[in-house]
């Protein structure tokens, strides 16, 4: 597995500037040919570092409800459920969750209703108490510069360093540090496969 050099960092902040910059133009930024962006661009999709080109809107100018910050304090071991419920409700935009198992969410709220909202997409014996803001502006503005690729290993956990090897199984990638934990994995997984 390559790790990420300054080019690729390069690329990955101009398509984290505008996802629709054409392949020609970041190539003319990078000193690449065109050709030659695609292929880097496909590779970090392949390994996963690059999951989608999404959009982001300027909520500002819908009026769809109230944006809010809530910060939800949940029952030990309940974070993972709270975030996933919330995580899937439409209007929330953005889900945080702590070590300590807070979770934190930006959404917007129809008619400041949060507790609704809340209510309806978790359990709420999983929740002791939450905490609204109102939110008058908010900026995205993820950055790559010194980032180097260091995935876990799907099997074991451990750093996977550039003699990693990657997997892909049934449109899942995977990462793993050596090829015995490749192996260990890949084998339970068809074994998982074929008994489902």
């Amino acid at each position: 597995m390559r790790g990420l050099d300054d080019t690729d960092r390069e690329i990955l902040q101009l398509l984290l500037e505008d996802a629709r910059r054409p392949y020609s133009e970041i190539a003319d930024s990078v000193g690449l040919s065109a050709p030659a962006v695609s292929d880097r661009v496909d590779r970090l999709r392949d390994i996963g570092l690059i999951r989608r080109f999404t959009l982001d809107i300027d909520r500002s100018l819908l009026d769809e409800g109230v944006p809010v910050l809530v910060t939800l304090e949940t029952v030990p071991g309940a974070g993972k459920r709270v975030r996933d419920g919330l995580a899937d409700v439409e209007s929330v935009e953005y889900v945080f969750r702590t070590v300590d198992d807070r979770v934190v969410v930006t959404a917007t709220a129809p008619d400041g209703a949060v507790g609704e909202l809340v209510a309806d997409a978790v359990d709420v014996t999983d929740v002791r108490d939450y905490e609204v803001s109102l939110l008058t502006e908010a900026d995205w503005s993820p950055q790559v510069s010194g980032a180097r690729l260091a995935p876990a290993c799907a099997e074991c956990g451990n750093t996977v360093t550039a003699e990693g090897e990657t997997v892909t199984l049934d449109g899942d990638t995977y990462h793993f540090c050596c090829e015995n934990c490749r192996e260990q994995f890949v084998d339970a997984y068809e074994q998982l496969s074929e008994g489902a």
